[in-house]
Formats: C-alpha cells, sequence, structure tokens
C-alpha cells in the first residue's frame, strides 16, 4: 500500500479562493530559473468544482466556485469558498519557499508582498493580500542557522526584511 500525497488545503471566507490560486500560480510560473538552468514544474489549475442546490450551505450561491485546485511547483492545494466560519489570518501556518538566487527572493518577495501588510514584514517573512504568511528564504539559511555561527546570522536577519543573501552568508563566513 502506498502513503497518498498530502494536499494543502485552504479555506476563504470572502470568495477569493480562484483569484488567490490566480496569482500565485503566476508569481511561481514567472519565477526566475535556477542557476543549474533546470526548468521549475509549471503550475496548474487542476480541478474546479461549483456550488449547486444540493450542496450550497452557509449562504453560498448554486454557480459559485466552491473548490479550485491547483499546484504550486509539484505541491498540491485546494482553495475552498468556505463562508465566514474559518479565515486565514493567524499567521500560524506558513509556506517556506527556498530560493537559490537573490534574484529569486526578490520576484517572491515583491510579488507576495503586494496588496499585503507591511507590519507583517520581517526576518523574510511577510503575508500575503490574501492573509496566507510566507518564508521567503535563502536555500542555505538552514544551514546557516545550524553551524556555530548561526547567532551572527540570526543577528544579521533580524534587522531585515526581506532577505539579501550575501550579507547573510558574509556573517556567516566570518570568522
Amino acid at each position: 500500500m502506498s502513503l497518498s500525497p498530502i494536499t494543502t488545503s485552504l479555506w476563504f471566507s470572502n470568495g477569493e479562493a480562484v483569484e488567490a490560486a490566480n496569482f500565485w500560480m503566476t508569481i511561481f510560473d514567472t519565477a526566475p530559473p535556477s542557476p543549474s538552468g533546470e526548468p521549475h514544474p509549471k503550475c496548474e489549475l487542476t480541478h474546479m468544482h461549483y456550488y449547486t442546490e444540493n450542496n450550497a450551505v452557509c449562504g453560498q450561491t448554486p454557480g459559485e466556485v466552491m473548490l479550485v485546485a491547483f499546484t504550486l511547483r509539484g505541491q498540491r492545494f485546494v482553495a475552498l469558498n468556505g463562508g465566514p466560519q474559518f479565515d486565514l489570518s493567524t499567521g500560524g501556518i506558513s509556506f517556506q519557499i527556498d530560493c537559490d538566487t537573490q534574484e529569486q527572493v526578490d520576484h517572491f518577495w515583491d510579488k507576495l508582498r503586494e496588496g499585503g501588510p507591511e507590519a507583517n514584514q520581517v526576518c523574510g517573512w511577510l503575508k500575503d493580500k490574501y492573509g496566507v504568511v510566507w518564508q521567503v528564504v535563502p536555500h542555505d539559511l538552514k544551514k546557516w542557522l545550524i553551524e556555530e555561527k548561526g547567532s551572527k546570522v540570526v543577528k544579521m536577519m533580524q534587522g531585515m526584511k526581506k532577505l539579501e543573501i550575501k550579507p547573510l552568508r558574509k556573517a556567516f563566513e566570518e570568522e
């Protein structure tokens, strides 16, 4: 018996599921390539389901989009226009984007922060306009943080909103 992949499910209380999925797919599909030149998997809208007379609950109208399924670099997501019972505002869950270059960090940071609250931008973390929290980080950050010199990297990060690879690498490499 094989295990099924895990699908991340996002609950939207304001009917923005399709808009959010399209927004994120555009950002990931237009990201700069990795230094190796290996292409990133294309994003894909895989399924859209609509409310009907039989399943319209919580005030949804038949014909409105109920659920959109999509992928971001091969990771499966479902966005549900579910009503006011839940929302994405707590920030307890975030999505981390590992970037190989500063160009990639800049791309994801600049695109995802458009329309989001500036107050939530710290140490590579940001909240987008849909309330989803993202971490835009250099691929090597995990290594830099667990090594003996990790405190220097943390200190450098604390003064940053968007992470800058060169100063972080320099802090790690300093004796």
